[in-house]
């Protein structure tokens, strides 16, 4: 029989859990998959939008997006050729400030790109010049710094690198591409190589890496220049391995994962791709591919049945998930970034529009819209769901609505 004070305190353990990983946000959710945790969201808004509760203006350059630990706010921005990593209190109060180097610049949109990851006591930076950072999260010391290029032999892309790191456990994932490191599993702690796999020796793709553990073998499924590979997460042996690749071997967007399935939206015309997972993860096959299904700085996500995202520049789709049919594409709004929450779809336009969407396969059935009129240059970061406010990042300026 169970004792009663038992079942309290595991119920009361795993509540505390699961509120603190709600308490981390690093890049797109708790999960990465774009989803946001919450509940009692306003299910439309005024015409003028929701409530502007506060917003900071002189970040800089940049399209990074926010991320969230401990009740503040992360995010990075370019100033006077230099990168800063800014930290907000949950008012948009500066807390901290520090310079981490030299950023990307040129004609391929000078700024920030990479979202800074928040963790267990530590916040991690990747630079547009492909340099990774490690810092104290309270006191924003430097712990350590590696270089990609000379660290790891790797080569930066043509728009600058984009992809924020994976945490598994002990293990920092990164891919710095390049003939020997690859793929890399480093120690979260220290820098120190844990494991380094030769992967295909192909240049980067420069998206985050997503962990199935789901599979026989708990495996690191990442888009690479060329090929997408799935590696074996103990030690970084190469599982499978498929060919896919676009004119500029860059593929900026997280994979989706459900249900054995893997999908890959790639850019420049190369488009959507689904993959299903066999023997266990040992090999994959193909199962649909749609060239419109594709976008440099938005995203996809599946919601029910359907993925929902930004394709061929001009509208928005809605795909169904198993069979790859096409429900409907729309250009109501500007393409741009997706994410969701409490049952409706979010959309950022590049056009600087914000929806609330419904998640509907027969149209794209807009509820509400306002305009983000603050801030700078492109609307390219992807926005944030915490406590009941919607975060949303437009070059030198965040801002923090109320939708709860």
């Amino acid at each position: 029989m169970l004792n009663m004070k038992t079942v309290i305190v595991a119920l009361l353990s795993f509540t505390t859990l699961v509120l603190s990983a709600q308490d981390n946000i690093p890049w797109r959710g708790v999960d990465g998959t774009g989803v946001y945790y919450e509940t009692g969201l306003l299910k439309s808004w005024p015409t003028n939008g929701p409530e502007l509760l506060w917003h900071f203006d002189g970040l800089g350059f940049g399209f990074s997006s926010v991320s969230i630990d401990q009740r503040k706010l992360f995010v990075t921005g370019f100033t006077d050729g230099k990168g800063y990593l800014y930290v907000l209190d949950m008012n948009g109060k500066l807390l901290n400030k520090v310079e981490y180097g030299t950023e990307f610049t040129g004609d391929n949109f000078t700024g920030t790109r990479s979202t800074a990851i928040p963790h267990e006591g530590k916040v991690y930076v990747v630079s547009g010049i492909a340099e990774l950072f490690c810092y104290d999260i309270n006191t924003l010391k430097l712990l350590w710094k590696k270089n990609y290029a000379t660290d790891y032999g790797g080569e930066n892309t043509k728009h600058g690198w984009n992809g924020p790191p994976l945490i598994i456990d002990e293990k920092l994932i990164i891919a710095p591409g390049g003939p020997t490191h690859n793929v890399l599993a480093l120690n979260k702690t220290t820098g120190d190589i844990i494991w380094s796999s030769e992967g295909m020796k192909g240049i980067s793709g420069y998206g985050t890496p997503i962990f199935l553990d789901d599979q026989e073998i708990p495996q690191i499924v990442i888009m690479m220049g060329d090929h997408i590979l799935g590696l074996d997460v103990t030690n970084g042996k190469m599982l499978w391995s498929y060919a896919h690749t676009n004119r500029f071997s860059e593929h900026p967007n997280t994979p989706v994962y459900s249900g054995n399935r893997l999908l890959f939206m790639s850019a420049y015309d190369q488009g959507a791709l689904m993959l299903q997972l066999t023997d266990g993860g040992r090999k994959v096959t193909p199962v649909w591919e749609i060239k419109e299904l594709g976008h440099t700085t938005g995203h996809m996500m599946k919601y029910g049945d359907y993925v929902y995202g930004p394709g061929n520049r001009i509208n928005w789709y809605c795909v169904d998930w198993n069979t790859g049919k096409v429900m409907y594409s729309d250009n109501t709004i500007g393409v741009g970034n997706i994410i969701a929450a409490d049952g409706l779809l979010y959309c950022y336009s590049e056009k600087g529009e914000m929806a609330l969407v419904k998640p509907n396969s027969e149209k794209f059935e807009i509820i509400s819209k306002f305009p983000i009129t603050l801030g700078t240059e492109q609307h390219w970061a992807h926005p944030v769901i915490y406590k009941g406010v919607l975060y949303v990042r437009h070059g030198d300026t965040l801002m923090a609505y109320k939708i709860k």
